[in-house]
C-alpha cells in the first residue's frame, strides 16, 4: 500500500460523467499510488454521448485554485490538461512561473494538448493554439498529443510512423522536452505509441483492442506519465508503464453509458 508521499498537480477541465477529464486524472494517481491536486479549468456538460456545453471557469480563479496549493503542499510533478483560451494559457504559465515551477528540473510537467472532444466539441478556442505553442516554447514540457493534435500544432498530416516520428520532431522543435505521441488513429491493428527526445526515438506497440470503451484514454495517459514521473522513473519506465496501465484500464472497461464508455481507472485496486 503506498503512503501517497509524491504529489501532482492536475490543471484541467471537468467531466462529470467521470470518464475524462480531472475526475479521470485523480483515479489514475490514486491507483498508481500517488496524491493528486487539482486547479479545474472549466465545468462541462458531457458523458459518454459527449460535450454539450462547457462553462469557463474565471481565470483568476483558476489562478487561485494553483497558488493555493503550490503555496501549501509540495508537488513532484504538474499534469496540464484543458486550457481553452488565450488569457488562461498565458495566466496558467506566469503562475507557474513565479512560483519557480517552470525553472525547477526535478519537476517535470506534462502537457496534454486538449483541442477537440471525441465527439468533436472544440475545446480549444482557434485563436489560441499560437498562444499554447509559446506555452510550450517557453515551459519545454513532456507533450503527449494525440495524432490529430499533433497535426494541428505541426501542419504535418499523419498515416504512418514515419510520419508520427517527423511530426514528434517538430514538435521538439515547438519547444517540447520529450514528446509521447499516441497512435490509436492510426488505422492499423497495431496500436502504436512513440517516445522522442532530440536523441532517440522508442516506440510501443501492442494489438488494437476493437472496443468503443475509450472515453478518456488520452487525459488518462498524460496522468498516469505525470503520476510515474512524480514516483521518480525514468520518462521511458514512465511511458512505459503508462501505456500497460491505459491498456489494461481499456481492456476491463465496465462497459458503462450509451456511447464511448470509460475505462477501467481502478483494475488495479479493485
Amino acid at each position: 500500500m503506498s503512503n501517497l508521499s509524491k504529489s501532482v498537480l492536475v490543471i484541467a477541465g471537468s467531466d462529470p460523467s467521470g470518464g475524462a477529464g480531472i475526475q479521470a486524472d485523480l483515479k489514475t494517481l490514486t491507483s498508481i499510488g500517488v496524491y493528486g491536486m487539482t486547479a479545474i479549468t472549466a465545468l462541462t456538460e458531457q458523458n459518454t454521448k459527449g460535450v454539450n456545453s462547457i462553462f469557463e471557469i474565471p481565470v483568476d480563479f483558476v489562478i487561485k485554485q494553483i497558488t493555493c496549493c503550490l503555496t501549501d503542499i509540495k508537488i513532484n510533478a504538474v499534469k496540464i490538461g484543458m486550457l481553452h483560451n488565450v488569457n488562461l494559457i498565458n495566466a496558467v504559465y506566469q503562475t507557474l512561473s513565479n512560483n519557480k515551477i517552470i525553472a525547477n528540473e526535478d519537476i517535470k510537467i506534462v502537457l496534454d494538448p486538449v483541442m477537440v472532444a471525441k465527439g468533436g466539441h472544440r475545446l480549444l478556442e482557434k485563436n489560441a493554439i499560437e498562444a499554447l505553442k509559446d506555452f510550450i516554447k517557453k515551459s519545454k514540457p513532456i507533450l503527449t498529443p494525440n495524432i490529430p493534435e499533433a497535426e494541428i500544432l505541426t501542419g504535418y498530416k499523419i498515416k504512418d510512423i514515419s510520419d508520427m516520428k517527423k511530426a514528434g520532431k517538430k514538435l521538439l522543435e515547438l519547444g517540447a522536452s520529450n514528446v509521447i505521441l499516441k497512435g490509436g488513429h492510426l488505422e492499423t491493428s497495431l496500436l502504436t505509441d512513440v517516445l522522442i527526445d532530440s536523441k532517440n526515438f522508442y516506440s510501443i506497440e501492442t494489438n488494437k483492442i476493437s472496443t468503443s470503451n475509450t472515453h478518456g484514454t488520452g487525459c488518462t495517459m498524460a496522468s498516469a506519465i505525470s503520476g510515474y514521473l512524480a514516483k521518480s522513473y525514468s520518462i521511458r519506465n514512465a511511458f512505459e508503464a503508462a501505456h500497460l496501465y491505459v491498456n489494461n484500464a481499456i481492456k476491463t472497461a465496465p462497459k458503462l453509458g450509451n456511447g464511448n464508455g470509460p475505462i477501467n481507472h481502478c483494475y488495479n485496486i479493485t
